[in-house]
């Protein structure tokens, strides 16, 4: 294998309008910055995996997914399986092609800018990057685990932004398309039981929704980075209407942490101990709840990523 060489794996984005167009402009892209590569399409969301898996043990070492936080995560996930030697020597980037793009836009990587995107991968250069990790017991008794680059979510948060990745269509997870999913905070206003260990505080109370970032979480922890070995938390108490609408604003004008009803905290481990009927997302896609109490902690400096 070339070692110079860059495997792409192409996800089109569900729902969207002429994917194979999209492509083209990529390929359009690479072309005219001189990259060599092999290129893969994943048919569906779950054979990203397989994809990923087959890209490293084909020995690319520059591995390009073409999609969203989803498919990010798919191939962190991948990239964790293998031993530390391997994990070492492969670099991963994005070109953002998904209907959530969070992680790609901390870094200032912009949607459609084909060229200048295939430009910062071949010059841009390579840093490691903390990820979060979950670790849980699932239905079946057996202990597990997930890793996210950007965000879990517990509670009303996850939810919407699950309903944001599913209606979203043609214009993309942009602002417009935040507004139909966050009025879903305004009817159905829920609560969760919960009980959190977060540094020295301890946390029995109803809670709207925990946002835990290792990035800036859609918003939710717009002050966490993936490099400083560290995660941030917005616990959402339940506010009344009138902070709901000021919320939105906040969150908009990327603010969320002044409103009085949202208490950030920085910290290394996160234990929820209770978090009754809560739903939870991770990079933007709903996961099986755990069963019983889980914990969510940091590892520093795992992944090397491509970034300007």
């Amino acid at each position: 294998m070339d070692q110079k060489k860059w495997g792409i794996i192409y996800c089109p984005k569900s729902g969207s309008f002429r994917p194979q167009k999209r492509w083209e402009k990529i390929e359009k892209a690479l072309r005219l910055n001189h990259i060599d590569y092999d290129f893969v399409q994943s048919e569906q969301s779950n054979s990203v995996d397989r994809l990923v898996t087959m890209m490293i043990n084909n020995g690319y070492k520059t591995i390009i997914m073409v999609g969203g936080d989803s498919a990010l995560n798919d191939a962190v996930n991948c990239l964790m399986l293998a031993d530390k030697q391997t994990r070492d020597e492969v670099r991963l980037g994005v070109i953002p092609n998904g209907k959530m793009n969070d992680f790609a836009h901390f870094w200032g990587i912009k949607d459609n800018d084909y060229y200048n995107v295939v430009k910062m991968l071949k010059n841009g250069r390579t840093r490691k990057i903390d990820l979060g990790c979950i670790r849980y017991t699932n239905a079946k008794g057996e202990r597990c685990h997930r890793y996210f680059h950007n965000s879990l979510n517990i509670g009303l948060v996850a939810s919407v932004m699950d309903m944001r990745r599913k209606s979203s269509g043609w214009l993309g997870a942009n602002s417009l398309t935040m507004i139909p999913s966050s009025l879903k905070m305004v009817f159905q206003r829920l609560e969760y039981k919960m009980h959190l260990k977060i540094n020295d505080d301890e946390l029995k109370r109803k809670v709207m929704s925990v946002s835990i970032g290792n990035a800036s979480g859609y918003g939710f922890t717009p002050n966490a980075v993936p490099y400083n070995g560290l995660l941030d938390v917005s616990v959402v108490y339940h506010p009344e209407v009138a902070q709901l609408f000021e919320g939105f604003y906040l969150l908009y004008s990327g603010k969320i942490l002044n409103h009085r009803d949202v208490h950030p905290y920085r910290t290394k481990t996160v234990e929820v101990l209770k978090a009754e009927r809560a739903q939870i997302g991770i990079d933007g896609r709903l996961m099986n709840t755990p069963e019983g109490p889980f914990k969510v902690e940091v590892e520093q400096e795992v992944v090397s990523f491509i970034i300007p």
